[in-house]
């Protein structure tokens, strides 16, 4: 299983999202200082969940990085972060 397969099942088994992106971006980060070269290293996510609901946004980060706390620990160099509730997803598409 490749670690964005291994992403995408982790943050839709713990949040049921409405909504998933996971994108893999290690290829804009090829050859810098902290990057393995595995192709897999660099991941920005975006989460929309009902979980998320009432949450600050330091909250929201902390929730999806245990979830990934494996992956972060050694195939993951760098993730960004974006969780979203519902509410906060639908303010921004307005």
């Amino acid at each position: 299983m490749t670690v964005e397969q291994s992403i995408r099942e982790k943050l839709n088994a713990a949040f049921s999202p409405e909504a998933l992106q996971v994108v893999n971006e290690s290829h804009k980060h090829a050859g810098h200082a902290g990057s393995p070269g595995t192709g897999e290293s660099h991941f920005a996510v975006r989460v929309v969940s009902g979980a998320f609901a009432g949450k600050s946004r330091l909250e929201r980060h902390r929730m999806v990085n245990n979830v990934l706390a494996d992956e972060l620990a050694g195939k993951i160099h760098a993730l960004a972060v974006t969780a979203l509730s519902s509410a906060d997803a639908e303010k921004k598409t307005a």
